[in-house]
């Protein structure tokens, strides 16, 4: 499969809120409809105009996969479902690691295990925890952070 990362372009954001909203139902199995409707609105009126978003495209040069950063820190990163385990995430990972290089840090809901599991395996730490979630709701939050060393290379891991 050859695939190509690239910056967010605005005829995407349908495609990217479409990827959001499966990737989410799939795997926040902790999430009501009710709390999935209204991140989904976030995520449709404006979250993705607030990060830098790169987006990892299929051969067909449709999205499979986007993340979504501010700086060093991850703020989002959703892979279409029918693409998991397929690497879209460990190199999109990688993208920011070329780009902004040193520590990169990202928040992880506790309830995700998958995603926990994922974070592990590519070298994450927990540095902190929060009760809530950016948006003050009873989600905990793990804050992670991947330390550069002289032999980190993620795109050998997981």
């Amino acid at each position: 499969m050859i695939t190509k990362i690239v910056p967010y372009h605005a005829h995407d954001h349908d495609k990217l809120v479409d990827i959001w909203h499966r990737a989410v139902v799939q795997t926040h199995s902790f999430l009501t409809e009710a709390d999935i409707a209204f991140y989904y609105e976030m995520v449709r009126n404006g979250a993705l105009q607030e990060v830098e978003i790169w987006v990892e495209l299929n051969e067909d040069q449709e999205p499979v996969g986007f993340i979504g950063i501010d700086g060093s820190k991850i703020e989002m990163l959703f892979v279409d479902p029918n693409y998991h385990g397929r690497g879209v995430g460990r190199r999109l990972i990688k993208q920011v690691e070329t780009l902004k290089g040193g520590n990169i840090r990202v928040d992880v809901n506790e309830q995700n295990t998958g995603a926990c599991g994922f974070y592990e395996r590519l070298g994450f730490v927990q540095i902190g925890r929060s009760e809530l979630d950016s948006s003050g709701r009873p989600f905990p939050l793990l804050h992670l952070e991947l330390k550069k060393s002289g032999n980190t290379d993620i795109g050998k891991r997981a």
